[in-house]
């Protein structure tokens, strides 16, 4: 029963989100010198997964508060993860990003927000109606587990788009696990 509950709840998100965003995104991350990915909590994990992925595929990633983590410049990329667009931590991060004249794609729940207007994307999964209490599903799980699936299926696009062997993304997995 509840399997089927979250199965349905995503797939009523993602039905619901403009299906040419993969394309779009795609465009960004290929035009973008490097690209960063920020999220809080959760988003933040779904950003890991997300970074991950694009390394396989040959982008240049940063997850944004790692040790490592170069500075933001103009001509790279922020992708933040926010369900809200109203976490203070990332709202810090897109202003010293838009400071230095790097782009900010927001990826949340909401159109409307402060990262939102900062953003020269926003990628709204779903439809804010959607987001209500969900039984089963509690504080934001409902958009964290479709922004992976979305995610996941952008590298999809971009796999199949590139036409990248999986012998290729297995050449650029970590090897130091």
């Amino acid at each position: 029963m509840h399997q089927q509950l979250v199965v349905d709840k995503i797939s009523s998100i993602l039905d619901a989100t403009d299906n040419t965003y993969d394309v779009k995104l795609t465009e960004m991350l290929d035009n973008a010198k490097r690209i960063f990915i920020a999220g809080a909590g959760r988003s933040k994990l779904v950003g890991n997964f997300f970074a991950m992925r694009l390394v396989h595929a040959g982008y240049d990633v940063s997850v944004v508060g790692e040790i490592v983590t170069p500075s933001i410049k103009q001509g790279d990329l922020l992708i933040i993860i926010s369900g809200s667009g109203e976490t203070e931590q990332l709202i810090a991060f897109a202003k010293s990003a838009q400071k230095v004249g790097a782009k900010i794609v927001l990826i949340s729940a909401k159109s409307g927000s402060t990262i939102g207007d900062m953003a020269e994307t926003v990628l709204q999964i779903g439809t804010a109606e959607q987001y209500g209490k969900v039984y089963g599903m509690p504080m934001g799980t409902v958009f964290e587990l479709s922004t992976l699936l979305f995610l996941e299926s952008t590298i999809s696009h971009i796999i199949h788009d590139k036409g990248i062997p999986e012998e290729v993304m297995r050449e650029r997995h970590a090897n130091l696990e």
